[in-house]
């Protein structure tokens, strides 16, 4: 009998509950009272319990009518939820996104994305996957992801399109106790060269060739940024980090900042969005590109208070 359950009758014991009446119950379904009352005792007949007590003016649920109340509400909700991912599914919702992430990016960033992406579709899995330079790229290419977050290569293969998402700045750092720490002035590129320069390299080949901001001949190549970091740290050498990720250690002085005769500012590198042309993202990966980009964006208040400070300057 239990088997023979349908989802009308719990939307109907639902809005009995909800409502107090079999009366009130009907007005809200467009049905007669009298229909109510069947499907509920057809249902108490299939459940083997009384939901409601009748011996009053107004119906009660009983012990047992409200315990199995809490569980209809689960599975008419269950049901709602997956008639509408069928139906996102339906109108281009992809039923997985996967991303593959440069680790150069922004992790506040990034962080802020996800948790909104979750409560936007919170039946979409997300899987990340944390690459370096070329290797976002060729996670594309070889289909384990659909979008690449990848810093800007000089040759990109032509079945990528590309988008700008933001910059990052990079500054050059090393430990306090490191020889380079204890110039006052630019450092020569002549010593520098003196000196092992941490880099991160590329577990793929797409990006051969293409060196970006390397000062010494003496590398160490690294595929992680936390190791890099932690690398840096322990004085085992100088190189580039992103700005906002060492600024607690330059202020702990746990690192210091290098800087270099020929790059006395630092330097920037771009993060695009990437996908394969053939195989654009669809509604949640559309969402997603479109949220990151609000990252290079000022929050508003920001914005106001530079228009403030502005018209203060003209009066």
């Amino acid at each position: 009998m239990l088997d023979a359950v349908t989802l009308d009758q719990l939307r109907t014991f639902i809005a009995a509950a909800d409502e107090g009446s079999f009366s009130a119950a009907g007005r809200k379904l467009r049905r007669a009272q009298s229909g109510i009352s069947q499907t509920l005792a057809n249902l108490e007949d299939q459940f083997g319990v009384k939901l409601f007590d009748r011996s009053r003016r107004r119906p009660q649920l009983t012990p047992q009518g409200q315990t199995l109340l809490s569980h209809a509400r689960t599975v008419a909700g269950d049901v709602d939820r997956l008639k509408a991912h069928a139906k996102s599914l339906a109108g281009g919702l992809e039923s997985e996104l996967s991303i593959a992430v440069d680790v150069m990016f922004p992790m506040a960033t990034l962080t802020a994305a996800v948790a909104a992406f979750h409560a936007a579709f919170p039946l979409t899995p997300l899987r990340l996957y944390a690459e370096t330079m070329g290797a976002v790229m060729q996670s594309v290419i070889d289909g384990r992801s659909t979008i690449g977050v990848s810093v800007e290569l000089a040759t990109v293969p032509a079945i990528f399109s590309q988008e700008p998402l933001l910059t990052v700045p990079l500054i050059h750092v090393t430990s306090p106790r490191h020889p380079l720490a204890k110039y006052r002035r630019p450092v020569p590129a002549s010593e520098l060269a003196n000196h092992i320069q941490l880099v991160l390299t590329d577990r793929s080949t797409l990006s051969k060739g293409q060196e970006r901001g390397v000062i010494s001949q003496r590398t160490w190549r690294l595929a992680d940024l936390g190791a890099k970091h932690a690398f840096l740290r322990a004085g085992l050498g100088f190189g580039g980090m992103p700005a906002e990720l060492v600024k607690s250690d330059l202020s702990r002085g746990s690192l210091v900042k290098v800087v270099a005769e020929d790059a006395p500012t630092g330097y920037v590198v771009s993060m695009r969005a990437v996908y394969r042309t053939d195989s654009p993202p669809g509604i949640a990966g559309r969402w997603f590109i479109d949220r990151l980009k609000q990252g290079r964006q000022p929050a508003p208040s920001t914005s106001i208070h530079r228009r403030k400070r502005l018209v203060r300057k003209r009066a």
